[in-house]
């Protein structure tokens, strides 16, 4: 049995290593968020910052605006020479830089950026993601991320990229972990889970509020593409029985009622098979609990290959 997803609403709604004098990079230690008050980066070794950004094109707005190398001296100069012996590698590696987020549309966003630190060969040492929360539009956020502890082992790096960004309304964008919206409910979505080309992703529905919520039956979703537009031609079913048996067997939906600090889960559930024609990705899912729900936007990259098919699990009670 398959499902339409809902009309479109009117309201537009997760280490770094040695470094060279050439040119160095950034990255949080993990996890993190700017705000948009966040201070500008401090000063850092001119030389390498300048060579670094004119390298960085930056991609959707962000963009990497200086980079700071710690030395054995206290105030890095150009010209000066640094080896990797000279830092402290077990420990923060002092390594940081400044990066900016410029919002060019016309409404408030909210940005999860995945940088990436490379070596001189090009080769991915670590990824790490930002996320930039309520960037107004025509503004510009700055911000500083750290490399902190750098791998002992690891080549050296020798620059950093803005490898991803998505950016969805910020009315809409999952509340930061521990932060519960005035609805009471918080709706987010992890990172999944891919074996033999199946792809399984678990939405997570938190009563964070004072009341008891019920839900039943299945999330209402509507699928976006890269400009948050509608995608066509999916088929939203109910279950995950026609995509595959090996996420489990189909529950059949019922009521749940979450009393306050209980949760539910639902799972989305796909295959990137490719064959004939085109394959489909679909960067955003605009999730609505129920249908009188706030809606939420998740990134779970749904990559579809040419399946045509999105397998969507009832919502039941998290165990404890």
């Amino acid at each position: 049995m398959s499902r339409l997803a809902f009309p479109r609403p009117a309201l537009a709604v997760t280490a770094p290593l040695p470094v060279s004098l050439a040119a160095i990079a950034l990255l949080l230690t993990g996890c993190g968020t700017e705000r948009p008050d966040a201070g500008r980066a401090g000063a850092g070794a001119a030389g390498a910052s300048s060579a670094a950004q004119a390298e960085d094109a930056g991609k959707d707005g962000v963009r990497i605006t200086s980079l700071t190398l710690p030395s054995a001296s206290p105030s890095p100069s150009r010209g000066l020479s640094v080896s990797a012996d000279d830092l402290d590698r077990g420990s923060d590696s002092g390594v940081s830089a400044a990066y900016e987020v410029t919002n060019r549309g016309g409404e408030a966003l909210t940005y999860t950026i995945v940088f990436t630190f490379m070596s001189g060969d090009s080769g991915a040492m670590a990824n790490q993601t930002v996320t930039v929360r309520d960037v107004g539009p025509g503004k510009t956020v700055r911000g500083t991320v750290r490399a902190g502890v750098l791998p002992p082992s690891a080549p050296r790096v020798t620059r950093a990229e803005v490898l991803e960004v998505t950016k969805v309304p910020a009315a809409e964008a999952p509340v930061e972990a521990g932060v519960c919206p005035a609805s009471g409910i918080r709706v987010s979505a992890d990172q999944g889970d891919a074996a033999m080309g199946l792809r399984v992703v678990s939405l997570h529905l938190d009563n964070c509020g004072t009341r008891a919520y019920t839900v039943e039956g299945y999330p209402l979703l509507e699928l976006l593409d890269e400009n948050r537009e509608p995608v066509d031609g999916v088929e939203i079913l109910d279950g995950s029985g026609e995509i595959s048996t090996g996420a489990g067997p189909d529950e059949q939906p019922r009521r749940v009622t979450l009393a306050p600090g209980e949760s539910a889960t639902a799972g989305l559930v796909w295959r990137n098979t490719t064959e004939s024609g085109a394959p489909v990705n679909i960067p955003y899912v605009r999730v609505r609990a129920k249908a009188d729900a706030d809606p939420v936007t998740v990134t779970p990259n749904l990559d579809l290959g040419t399946t045509g098919k999105l397998g969507v699990r009832p919502w039941k009670k998290a165990e404890r």
